[in-house]
């Protein structure tokens, strides 16, 4: 996440936008999963959405499988 995130600035703001937990996410493994996001806004790039996705391992911890950002609106 850091290297997709520093050239981007310091977080300006950040706001919860939605969390869903799913068994279906597309080009991933089957398991339990939950897609969070996040309205984010950084120096360089305002508006991002930030998509973060953790998945639950065999060993009952959850651990990210996926962190994605697209520009808002696009």
């Amino acid at each position: 996440m850091d290297s997709t995130r520093a050239p981007m600035g310091k977080v300006v703001s950040g706001q919860f936008k939605s969390a869903t937990y799913t068994t279906k996410v597309p080009n991933a493994s089957a398991g339990e999963d939950v897609i969070i996001q996040y309205a984010t806004s950084y120096e360089r790039v305002p508006h991002i959405v930030e998509t973060v996705t953790p998945m639950l391992e065999k060993d009952g911890k959850w651990k990210v499988s996926g962190y994605y950002v697209k520009r808002a609106g696009g």
